[in-house]
């Protein structure tokens, strides 16, 4: 009797420490326009990968019992069909002349060939999700020398009439930063974008090996980190910089930026790789792949350096952050 009597003491505790925060109050929401109020977790900066519906810290929020408008933001993350018109209006532009461009004619400029053949992909000391290191084979491909930069998007802005990144204000491209890399892009806008230009997003794999080469280093100028060939946290300047700043950063075939400045989409669904035998509940198609490391000191998610070309992240498509770009690739044919 006293057992049961303390195990429904302790399920009342547990039940009303749950409802103390998981139920939104007034505060929580703008007294203008009635939206909930996310700026305490989901500041520019700290945008989550993760599911909120698995992870105890997101219960205040997301979690059971949360009144109407909550419950609608998460059903507005969860599906957004504003996205998915624009990623479907772009790729229907002028579909025969973007095919045509796809398979015709010599390489744009600014691309790199990358030969045909194996290469060795993963590691088996880092993350799980990056194990096992093994051999693959890839097509010849040509890559973009350089990120996506804002100039370069704005042309696809005014032809398409694209949503803007979040951080042009006024329509305007950040003073200064027309050569940095376009960020607060999510998959879809990049996918739709290299679409526009008749090429593709690279695969995880094609990136790696356009980053590592057939040597298996670790990063894009050998197996030694250094600070000074890339625009990594530890380089120190805090956001992104112009592409192709690190001339000793070059990949083997001469691809810039492959370690650090904005980590790149790939066009990959996040899944283990063949003999993987560590279980993620994140693997599927729900997340997309993520290459390269950014100028962001992730450090707050314990992520560790995100330079090494083996690395790989995820993230649901629709993110858009201050360190998330990327580049484009096209079939060598």
């Amino acid at each position: 009797m006293k057992r049961r009597s303390l195990k429904l003491f302790v399920a009342l505790v547990c039940n009303a420490v749950l409802l103390s925060y998981a139920y939104a109050s007034p505060a929580d929401y703008d007294p203008v326009s009635g939206e909930p109020d996310c700026t305490k977790c989901h500041t520019q900066d700290r945008r989550y990968s993760i599911d909120y519906t698995r992870d105890e810290t997101c219960v205040e929020c997301h979690g059971p019992g949360l009144s109407p408008k909550f419950i609608e933001m998460n059903d507005r993350h969860r599906h957004d069909p504003e996205q998915e018109k624009i990623a479907a209006m772009v790729a229907a532009i002028d579909r025969k002349d973007t095919e045509k461009k796809a398979t015709k004619g010599p390489a744009p400029k600014n691309m790199i060939l990358v030969p045909g053949g194996e290469f060795t992909m993963g590691a088996n000391d880092w993350w799980p999700k990056s194990q096992p290191e093994h051999k693959r084979n890839v097509e010849a491909f040509y890559i973009d020398r350089y990120e996506v930069t804002n100039k370069r998007y704005k042309a696809y802005v005014d032809a398409t009439g694209a949503p803007l990144p979040d951080h042009w204000v006024g329509g305007k491209i950040p003073e200064g930063k027309a050569d940095h890399p376009v960020v607060y892009v999510s998959w879809y806008d990049a996918d739709a974008f290299c679409k526009w230009e008749g090429k593709r997003l690279p695969r995880e794999d094609e990136w790696e090996k356009a980053a590592r080469g057939t040597d298996r280093r670790a990063f894009p100028w050998g197996d030694k980190f250094d600070k000074n060939k890339g625009n990594t946290p530890q380089y120190g300047n805090e956001d992104t910089m112009p592409v192709g700043s690190f001339e000793s950063g070059k990949s083997p075939y001469g691809v810039y930026d492959m370690a650090g400045n904005a980590f790149e989409w790939a066009d990959n669904w996040f899944k283990p790789y063949p003999g993987n035998t560590h279980p993620d509940e994140n693997y599927g198609e729900k997340y997309k792949v993520l290459k390269g490391g950014s100028w962001y000191d992730c450090t707050y998610y314990k992520c560790g350096i995100s330079a090494p070309a083996y690395n790989r992240i995820f993230f649901h498509p629709k993110t858009k952050n201050n360190n998330f770009g990327f580049r484009c690739a096209k079939d060598a044919k």
